[in-house]
């Protein structure tokens, strides 16, 4: 399995660091696409470096290198998740305006009709992020806000995130181990 993992400026950018943790121990291959504000985000929000984010990935990409082989549908890809999405980089893919290589593969997972999650972060929504995400939904892609969940009774932000992460890996029936499931206790 080929995922690419686009992690842009908005808080929450454990999820994307998490995801490629646990893609890389699954000898799952990824191509990373981060922003300059998911770059600095990283250092904001975590005690990671970027060049440790980097490293968990099979291939980084350039955000600003548009001839990056995800940027074609030739490139063969299973999909894409961005962990986390912000409203700007939504808003970009809703209305297809490519102007990063987040937004020009995740145009392309579209076209291609490939599985393209969205771990969007934002609070509150306004109508016009509810209004890009419905666009985007009714198309296909999935809409994966890193919503908390009690059920599991959550221990830490650690069992938060991978209640997240495993949400997502979930969409593409990667096996995981990282939350308990719903009636298996």
């Amino acid at each position: 399995m080929k995922l690419i993992i686009g992690i842009t400026g908005s808080t929450g950018v454990i999820y994307g660091i998490r995801m490629l943790e646990v893609l890389k121990k699954a000898n799952i291959e990824t191509y990373l696409i981060m922003s300059q504000w998911g770059e600095k985000c990283i250092s904001m929000e975590t005690e990671h470096t970027v060049d440790y984010v980097k490293s968990l990935a099979t291939k980084t990409l350039d955000e600003k290198n548009m001839a990056a082989g995800v940027s074609s549908g030739t490139h063969r890809v299973d999909g894409m998740i961005v962990a986390p999405c912000s409203m700007k980089t939504l808003s970009a893919i809703a209305n297809g305006y490519d102007d990063t290589l987040v937004a020009r593969a995740a145009g392309v997972t579209i076209k291609e009709s490939r599985k393209l999650i969205l771990m969007v972060r934002e609070t509150p929504l306004s109508a016009i992020h509810l209004e890009n995400m419905l666009k985007l939904s009714r198309l296909g892609i999935i809409i994966l806000p890193p919503v908390m969940e009690f059920y599991t009774k959550p221990k830490s932000i650690d069992d938060i995130v991978n209640h997240g992460v495993g949400k997502c890996l979930d969409q593409f029936n990667i096996e995981h181990n990282l939350y308990s499931r719903w009636g298996t206790s």
